[in-house]
């Protein structure tokens, strides 16, 4: 699949209401969708994030999936969650400026306002008998509003005093991460992800609990290894490589730094 930034960026689907975008997506391509197709939706029904967690889909934010089918081997659809959060990065900055210094970006698939999460980033994929894989972007952002008791500090761009409609802000996305998948060039391009993301990493150099699914670690957060990995550097100096789990013990507001 050749990932033209301009069809990426144009073909949008809107919906006044989905069960979910993510669904939606991978029906389509089963049902034959080749992409790259944008599906938003005003409102979701079940929205979901990570772990089968739900996400409040309340009209005001966006809600939006891009379906990719074939954009790489297997074993680089992974890299995707790193492409597609230095793109949503990339197009908040551009609406907003001033807000450059204060985005970050928490492993694996969060983006920060201050500390606190505005966005997160789910990732699906399916591949069919017969069929190229399939792989949902989903892509939900705070605009308006953020739910009041979550497990995290939550907040939305509004609190922030930016005004965006999802519209907007779909329109700047779908074309930074056009960008950002040429860039990627079907996973041959991690490496300049991979540096890109650890500029504006959360958390790195710093002190974080991992929760693994059945144990915790802790450590100093190194580095994302050539695949993506978490480098967590134990007390007692061995270096653990963390391929999933749930980050916490980032400093509020603590500054990203230039990756060395």
């Amino acid at each position: 699949m050749v990932l033209d930034g301009k069809a990426a960026a144009t073909r949008i689907q809107a919906h006044e209401t989905l069960g979910s975008t993510n669904t939606e997506a991978l029906a389509l391509a089963r049902a034959g969708e080749a992409g790259p197709l944008w599906i938003t939706a005003v409102r979701q029904t079940a929205g979901r994030g990570r772990r089968g967690r739900g996400w409040m889909s309340e009209p005001g934010n966006l809600h939006a999936t891009l379906l990719l089918t074939d954009p790489s081997r297997p074993e680089h659809a992974a890299e995707l969650s790193f492409v597609a959060s230095l793109a949503l990065r990339d197009a908040i900055v551009a609406l907003a400026p001033p807000l450059g210094t204060r985005i970050a970006l928490k492993w694996p698939n969060d983006v920060l306002l201050d500390g606190a999460k505005f966005a997160g980033i789910l990732l699906e994929a399916e591949r069919a008998p017969g069929r190229p894989l399939a792989v949902a972007i989903g892509l939900g952002v705070n605009c308006a509003h953020h739910p009041a008791a979550t497990d995290t500090a939550a907040t939305d761009l509004a609190a922030h005093g930016v005004a965006v409609t999802p519209a907007a802000l779909v329109a700047r996305l779908a074309e930074a991460l056009a960008a950002r998948l040429a860039q990627w060039e079907r996973g041959a391009g991690f490496a300049a992800i991979r540096t890109a993301w650890l500029a504006h990493a959360m958390g790195l150099g710093g002190e974080i609990r991992v929760q693994l699914p059945d144990r915790e670690l802790t450590g100093r957060f190194e580095t994302l290894d050539e695949g993506g990995r978490l480098m967590l550097r134990l007390a007692s100096g061995e270096t653990e490589a963390v391929t999933a789990g749930e980050v916490f013990g980032l400093a509020r507001g603590a500054p990203a730094r230039e990756a060395s």
